[in-house]
């Protein structure tokens, strides 16, 4: 009999393939390739880990077959993100030869103070993500603005980064229009406003402390680092024609997702209206890349598809601009989708083979009482987010496994939901190799590991929880029954 439950399989031999796993990583990113791992290097390590971890399943009486199962499940489960990659690749090369993204930098840099520019980047995504209740939409389009005009103030791009995914992750946490919100509220059965008015209490200290952090980190940025923004926006209006009606774009395509279009659809309206503009309202810029044999029209139409497809240099006097605007349109994606794919084997054979569930188990045994309780919440959705690498199955697994363990300890369900959301969605985007760390390191152009330490909103989410259960603060019981104690 095939040995898919979690007691046929030792918390030791679960444990192999995530050690491996590990080393295998920290070599290739520490010694070896640094920024480079994630082209490559590290997609093979997640299949290495997964080979071990069937190797395990083997000894243990589970077959080919259904590793096979639950790694296809796997990456089925991941489509959508797959494909919404590839737009995000397209839509960030439309929006570079249409002067979108241009624009949004050029306005960006004329009303955003630099003193306040890292603050104000945490609240600006923080509303968007509220609003349209996704973070990675919007990373996908403030954020890429955001870094951008980071970059030409002369702030490093993982501080950046961090104060763009803190404030999105906020938002998609706390919006009811979120789809992990939802699923957070509806695992643990709690009315979906009860649950975003309890996550208050925890989700409130974090980004104010993240806000505090970020406005020291901005009033202490030297003066000397900030670039000429003057001779910026002059440079930027000699290669781009600028205009407010191009910020109508992404205005669209925001609205288009806060009225709960799919963002499939909302991500190519965003790409054919961004190539609709590049061919009218980017003439001369158009003009130049043409080649001289080609009519307007066919040389502004190879040029937009080569931006939507294929790598994307628009040269300007300023070699900051030349960096900045760049883009490797749909191509780009596909390390961070082949990434995906190899996190999705590693996951699937770890929960073919009960390791998932086997370490899950260990950790609510381990810990006891009120504080044990949410803990091993806590440490398990960590450990699904670096494990199976999908932000869905980090709420939804752990929710199922611990329900009755929260009823049991005569805990209100929306403890238990908080709990999901505090550690599950917003420590996806700190792993590499989870959905959430890939596509923003890539939408960002920031390595996970380099925007690691400044995404505090998302570090510290998992430790306020924790502080607050040790303390026992606004921890709500039950009616009619009496809370475990430590």
């Amino acid at each position: 009999m095939p040995a898919s439950s979690s007691t046929s399989i030792r918390f030791y031999d679960a444990m192999i393939p995530i050690i491996f796993l590990i080393i295998i990583l920290s070599f290739n990113v520490l010694v070896v390739f640094g920024d480079e791992a994630t082209s490559g290097p590290n997609q093979f390590a997640l299949l290495l880990a997964g080979a071990v971890a069937a190797i395990i399943g083997f000894k243990h009486g589970v077959t080919y077959n259904q590793m096979l199962l639950k790694v296809s499940k796997n990456i089925e489960s991941t489509s959508g993100a797959i494909l919404i990659l590839l737009f995000v690749g397209a839509l960030t090369g439309t929006w570079l030869i249409s002067g979108i993204i241009p624009t949004m930098v050029y306005y960006g840099l004329k009303l955003i103070n630099p003193v306040v520019f890292l603050a104000s980047s945490l609240i600006i995504t923080a509303l968007v993500s509220l609003i349209i209740g996704s973070s990675w939409s919007t990373t996908a389009t403030v954020g890429i603005a955001l870094i951008g005009i980071g970059k030409a103030l002369g702030f490093p791009a993982p501080m950046v980064a961090g104060a763009v995914i803190s404030g999105a992750y906020f938002g998609d946490k706390m919006s009811p229009l979120s789809d992990t919100t939802n699923l957070a509220s509806a695992i643990a059965g709690v009315d979906l406003y009860k649950h975003v008015r309890y996550m208050m209490y925890t989700t409130i200290p974090t980004i104010s402390i993240a806000l505090i952090i970020f406005i020291i980190l901005g009033l202490s940025h030297s003066g000397t680092e900030i670039h000429n923004t003057q001779a910026l926006l002059l440079d930027i209006k000699k290669s781009f024609f600028i205009h407010p009606a191009l910020l109508l774009v992404p205005a669209t395509v925001i609205l288009l997702i806060f009225k709960k279009t799919p963002p499939l659809v909302a991500l190519l309206a965003g790409v054919l209206l961004g190539g609709l503009t590049a061919l009218f309202f980017q003439k001369e810029l158009l003009l130049k890349m043409i080649e001289p044999h080609q009519t307007y029209y066919i040389g502004a139409y190879k040029n937009i598809m080569k931006a939507v497809v294929w790598d994307i240099n628009i040269d300007t006097a300023n070699p900051i601009l030349n960096e900045l605007f760049s883009s490797s349109g749909m191509k780009g994606m596909l390390s961070t989708i082949w990434l995906i794919i190899s996190a999705m084997f590693f996951g699937g054979i770890m929960e073919a083979i009960g390791a998932l569930k086997k370490i899950s188990e260990t950790l609510l045994n381990k810990f006891k009482g009120t504080f044990g309780l949410f803990a091993s919440t806590d440490l398990t959705c960590i450990v699904f987010n670096a494990t199976a690498s999908d932000q869905y199955l980090a709420i939804v697994v752990p929710g199922k496994m611990y329900k009755q363990a929260f009823d049991d300890a005569g805990l209100a369900p929306e403890n238990l939901s908080r709990t999901l959301e505090d550690s599950g969605t917003v420590t996806s985007v700190l792993v590499p190799w989870n959905t959430g760390g890939a596509y923003n390191a890539k939408v960002l152009g920031v390595p996970t590991e380099s925007y690691f330490i400044y995404a505090i909103f998302n570090w510290l989410s998992p430790i306020m929880t924790l502080i607050f259960a040790y303390f026992k603060i606004k921890i709500r019981k039950q009616k009619n029954k009496m809370i475990n104690r430590v």
